[in-house]
């Protein structure tokens, strides 16, 4: 068994405000024995990192006091080379462990932002994926995820109101095509709706159905799962896809 977890922020107010009042729900969590815990995409004010050793460092005590690995959302990286959208890591030792890159710059941000060339799986409590945000529409990113050995995939994102309906659908499909469960943030203030979701699946006679756990608000929460239930119904899924032209 494995307890994930998943934070949903506002985005008003400055950024260390924002970042004591996840810091006070990720402690909870962790409080509550949670392994993994995963934020919103870009729910800072200006949505951008200069220093993530410094900016972060309360994440990185926490995930240290709790041995708890932390995805502290997706945020702008500006370098000379380059701008992208990075989801960082935060070990359970309290430091970077990798990052991933936003392979499909969402609409304006394709002005600007590189795409990511690689999905990268992390192995802490468990084996997992992240899929940042507009990535959770293509269907090849969530299943190169999972043939690559993922068992859970997090998805932090950044959601306006009038597409939280086609955003939930796409989550609660990428997770039953793959047969993995999902845990996807999502930033709730006027603008952005809310609705954070975890994904969950169980089957009843060879059907399988979608179990959703949605947030409310400024909060955070825990569920704990059994990723191995999931290992030969994935593994079965795949037999099954047939090439074709």
């Amino acid at each position: 068994m494995v307890k994930l977890g998943l934070v949903q922020t506002s985005s008003q107010g400055p950024n260390e405000k924002r970042i004591y009042a996840a810091s006070e729900i990720l402690k909870k969590l962790g409080q509550k024995n949670t392994e993994i815990a995963c934020l919103p995409e870009q729910w800072l004010k200006n949505n951008e990192i200069v220093n993530f050793d410094e900016e972060l460092s309360r994440f990185k005590k926490i995930a240290k006091e709790f041995s708890m690995t932390i995805i502290p959302g997706a945020f702008y990286d500006v370098s000379k080379k380059r701008t992208s959208i990075i989801a960082p890591i935060i070990g359970p030792k309290g430091e970077f462990i990798g990052k991933q890159e936003k392979i499909h710059p969402f609409d304006y941000e394709k002005d600007s932002v590189k795409p990511g060339k690689e999905v990268k799986v992390f192995n802490t409590a468990c084996k997992f994926g992240v899929v940042i945000c507009y990535d959770m529409v293509f269907p090849n990113v969530a299943n190169t995820f999972a043939r690559k050995g993922a068992q859970v995939l997090f998805s932090p994102s950044r959601i306006v109101r009038r597409g939280i309906e086609p955003w939930q659908m796409y989550v609660k499909v990428r997770s039953l095509e793959n047969r993995i469960p999902i845990l996807a943030a999502n930033v709730e203030n006027q603008r952005f709706g809310g609705n954070s979701m975890i994904v969950d699946l169980s089957e009843n006679n060879k059907v399988m159905t979608t179990k959703i756990t949605r947030l409310r608000g400024e909060e955070g929460i825990s569920k704990e799962f059994n990723l191995d239930k999931y290992e030969e119904n994935r593994k079965r899924r795949f037999q099954d896809s047939n090439r074709f032209y």
